[in-house]
């Protein structure tokens, strides 16, 4: 990702504000095309650091562990578009922040500012990415495992959506570029052109085999989990679900759309190399993964 620089172009799924950040960016990147990978590749270790400690503080598992953070670091490097400084990349922090703010409001009481900020990270996204909309889905139904049903909630949640669009339109009034183009772009669900090959076939190996595995061992240990913990993993997998239906909206030719499905696949990931019994296990997924991505990034023409 440092040796070839990916420089990055603005899409029709891309928002507003991700196109504003890549005129900011284009005449350094023009010049510094290394820019781009850098800011690429601290995203992802933020993300890291962000997963391990969001699995730890919320005692997801057993014991306080950093292979979720190792797992999304390996994850994101089998594919070159997870590599990309893309409006999906950055995303995945807002969604990380999201389901830290889902976890917060179990059993709290007074949980309305909270919610409304959810909402608002989630509005947030959608001006970054604008396909993260359909997370809308995903919070509601979050809303509904975490907490008993209050339509108040729901709708201060929905609010807090909408507000960005709210102002969004004010501006787009006043300066006279009003267009409802403009504030709802192109939505679209079709299936997503894939060029298979053996490559990816291997990196899609190595992404579902470990994914099976923890989920097997989250259902074994299911009923040693806390009534919290057992939610999150709910939330976690319906989480999946979402971040998997994404690539179908506004569909594209690439993978950088899959990148926000690595938080849930690393989760998962990260319970196979701890609760694995064989330890040969883990060591040889492990190792397999590494050898992989560097044959994958030093002999593979799509790096």
């Amino acid at each position: 990702m440092f040796l070839h620089p990916h420089i990055p172009l603005a899409k029709n799924s891309d928002g507003v504000f991700f196109s504003k950040v890549l005129q900011l960016l284009a005449p350094t990147g023009q010049s510094t095309p290394s820019l781009y990978p850098f800011l690429a590749f601290s995203l992802l270790f933020l993300q890291a650091v962000m997963l391990t400690r969001f699995i730890n503080i919320q005692r997801m598992m057993s014991r306080p562990t950093y292979f979720p953070g190792m797992a999304y670091m390996l994850i994101t490097s089998l594919l070159p578009e997870w590599n990309h400084f893309s409006a999906p990349l950055i995303v995945n922090t807002i969604l990380l922040f999201v389901l830290s703010g889902l976890f917060k409001i179990y059993n709290q009481p007074n949980a309305k500012g909270a919610i409304f900020n959810i909402g608002l990270a989630l509005g947030v996204a959608s001006f970054l990415f604008f396909p993260a909309i359909t997370f809308i889905v995903w919070i509601l139904l979050a809303l509904a495992v975490m907490r008993p049903f209050k339509i108040n909630e729901w709708m201060l949640c929905i609010v807090g959506i909408t507000t960005p669009f709210y102002f969004y339109a004010i501006y787009l009034f006043i300066t006279d570029q009003w267009s409802w183009q403009h504030l709802w772009p192109h939505f679209s669900v079709s299936m997503p052109a894939i060029k298979q090959s053996a490559w990816l076939a291997g990196s899609a190996f190595l992404l579902v085999v470990p994914f099976l595995g923890g989920g097997y061992y989250v259902q074994d240990n299911l009923r040693k989990m806390l009534i919290q913990v057992r939610k999150g993993w709910s939330l976690l997998l319906l989480y999946l679900l979402g971040a998997i239906f994404i690539p179908f909206v506004n569909s594209s030719d690439n993978f950088e759309n899959w990148v926000m499905a690595a938080i849930p696949f690393a989760a998962f990931h990260a319970c196979t190399y701890l609760y694995s019994t064989l330890r040969i296990i883990p060591l040889l997924i492990f190792w397999l993964t590494v050898a992989y991505i560097l044959g994958y990034q030093y002999y593979e023409i799509g790096w």
